[in-house]
């Protein structure tokens, strides 16, 4: 990630967080990406129960108010809000929280046991470590956050 792409994040990140507090929504993350050769500032937010539609638009309004006052992004880029979605990853200590006791699905960057997916209940984390109890073996494991490529609730359908 660039200097100039962190320090649009971080700028935004400041501006949004105070909307989403007053607004009674939980910031969940931000990103600013350059896709298909169009820029993207995405903002995700959450709240018990769920968002809706009618509460990113409402976000969006006066996000996009603020950030068209600061002026500060040189680029022309597409403003998303949303919901942070099934698959949202864990990144920060609440979504550990929130975790515990659930299932989850962890993805390695090398083969651990004969694999690189693992699906399980959350039983305990740190700085360093991810635990689970795997649900195929009902083996405790526990996964440095190193070698993880991707943490995330586990959903079925």
């Amino acid at each position: 990630m660039s200097s100039k792409t962190e320090a649009i994040e971080k700028k935004a990140e400041a501006i949004l967080i105070p909307i989403l507090d007053e607004m009674h929504y939980e910031f969940v993350d931000l990103e600013y990406v350059k896709e298909a050769g169009c820029w993207y500032l995405r903002a995700y937010a959450d709240k018990e129960g769920g968002i809706t539609v009618k509460d990113c638009e409402d976000i969006s309004r006066v996000f996009g108010e603020k950030l068209d006052e600061q002026d500060f992004i040189e680029d022309s880029y597409i403003l998303e809000v949303s919901s942070p979605g099934l698959g949202r990853p864990l990144k920060k200590e609440r979504d550990y929280q929130r975790a515990m006791g659930q299932r989850i699905e962890i993805r390695t960057f090398r083969i651990i046991d004969h694999a690189k997916e693992f699906t399980g209940v959350l039983t305990a984390y740190d700085k360093d470590t991810v635990s689970i109890v795997e649900d195929e073996t009902e083996k405790p494991m526990t996964f440095h956050k190193k070698e993880i490529a991707l943490i995330r609730m586990a959903f079925d359908f």
